[in-house]
């Protein structure tokens, strides 16, 4: 069977979803990564309702003239900072079959030094 790239991830995140579900307690931390920006969020599964939302096109992540690695660092200390506004400290992280790498991967630094734990 011949996959694409985007079938390939598609796969991926399906069997990621099957594990991880977002409760009010513990919800889930979404990732969107596109060629030019990232985008977060808090997902509570149960309400199926999102929680708060962070991205790379906010203007104060704009106003940073930095890599894009910086910018994903920074996304995550904002979704951790607004999180921690509302009363979550603890979630569950879902890459959304990105690898675990780059991006991706300083997003989520970025939120445990903004306060999360995953």
């Amino acid at each position: 069977m011949v996959l694409t790239k985007q079938g390939r991830r598609q796969r991926i995140r399906n069997r990621i979803r099957k594990i991880i579900s977002g409760t009010a307690g513990n919800p889930r931390l979404s990732v969107y990564r596109s060629n030019k920006e990232i985008y977060a969020q808090l997902i509570d599964d149960v309400s199926g309702k999102t929680l708060c939302a962070s991205s790379s096109r906010e203007k104060e992540i704009i106003a940073t003239k930095v890599s894009k690695k910086d910018i994903a660092a920074l996304v995550g200390k904002t979704i951790a900072e607004k999180a921690v506004k509302l009363g979550v400290s603890k979630v569950s992280f879902d890459r959304s079959g990105y690898l675990y790498h780059g991006r991706v991967k300083s997003l989520a630094d970025g939120a445990r030094e903004g306060g999360l734990k995953f």
